[in-house]
């Protein structure tokens, strides 16, 4: 099979598409043929040698594909609802940037009918990353506030969809007014440019002085002393990347106080049986809004595999809205 390989630690250009063997899927796996691969914060981390590969997944970046059921056991998919031919987007430990990838099979879920295979390759890593996150450890409930401080990235706009879906205020930090133009279009309550406004001072102000009650928070460091002074009594703040740093100091009798929670995860590196209790409950209650088209992922641009680089440099860019997808 072609897959996309990464040769050395480096820039978008070490990225190069060579040969590889088709993977075999193992017991509870299956093998998929690969139609997108979605790309990911991770995989240029991983391409510049800052995250390290799981022991046991593949080297191949890529932690998101969708295509067709190749093969597996029959009795198992029948268990999990599938079947051979069957359309299914994937989460995965590694692997993605190929033609075949093996999936464990609690972790694949069904293309819905109304998309395209490019947007089924959109979901997997920001949706579970999102639900796991904000609902699962941030506990958002209907007719709370979210913050989302990056607005415009494939977490961003997720995070917009979802929360907005299931009832809650969303308010985003952006960079640019373009980009806090582009989260309000795709519904978020209000959006703020970081770069012009005190994210505080107009969190506090847009919640009538009451706080925000969940922060998913992608840059640590020091934003976490002032998203502390955003939050409402019992908030919640969740850390997924530690973009401006991993060192943070925020007054300790404030959490005491006023009951605040600062917690984090990292998705990849955790066991299947966990993230299949995320797909449980994205099944449950995210897919019948994406099957409903009342949301709908949001993909900036494609590129074919083999232009893998360029898809890494626009990544690094910051210029997109939404997710970027590899075509095979």
């Amino acid at each position: 099979m072609r897959a996309v390989e990464i040769t050395q630690y480096g820039a978008p250009e070490v990225l190069v598409a060579g040969d590889r063997p088709r993977p075999v899927p193992a017991a509870g796996e299956l093998l998929i043929r690969v139609s997108a691969s979605g790309i990911n914060r991770p995989d240029v981390l991983q391409r510049t040698g800052n995250y390290p590969v799981p022991p046991g997944a593949s080297d191949i970046p890529g932690l998101e594909v969708a295509g067709v059921v190749e093969e597996g056991e029959p009795a198992a998919l029948a268990a999990a609802g599938l079947a051979l031919g069957d359309r299914v987007c994937a989460l995965l430990p590694g692997g993605g940037y190929a033609q075949y990838a093996v999936a464990a099979i609690p972790l694949c879920l069904p293309v819905p009918a109304c998309l395209s295979d490019i947007e089924g390759a959109s979901l997997p890593e920001t949706f579970y990353t999102v639900w796991s996150n904000v609902f699962m450890r941030g506990r958002l409930q209907p007719g709370e506030t979210l913050l989302v401080q990056g607005g415009t990235s494939g977490i961003g706009v997720t995070a917009i969809l979802i929360a907005k879906a299931l009832g809650s205020t969303v308010i985003v930090t952006a960079g640019s007014d373009e980009k806090c133009q582009a989260c309000l279009a795709l519904g978020a309550d209000h959006a703020i440019n970081y770069k012009t406004q005190d994210f505080v001072a107009e969190a506090k102000r847009l919640t009538g002085g009451k706080g925000v009650d969940v922060v998913l928070d992608m840059v640590a460091g020091g934003y976490v002393t002032r998203e502390i002074e955003c939050l409402a009594d019992d908030g919640r703040i969740v850390i997924i990347a530690v973009q401006g740093g991993t060192k943070a100091e925020f007054n300790a009798g404030q959490l005491l106080r006023r009951r605040l929670t600062v917690t984090g995860s990292t998705l990849r590196p955790r066991l299947v049986a966990f993230k299949a209790s995320i797909a449980a409950g994205l099944r449950e209650h995210v897919w019948p809004l994406l099957e409903s088209g009342r949301i709908k992922p949001v993909v900036h641009d494609t590129f074919p595999a083999e232009r893998a680089a360029e898809a890494h440099a626009l990544m690094e860019s910051g210029t997109h809205v939404g997710k970027i997808v590899l075509t095979w």
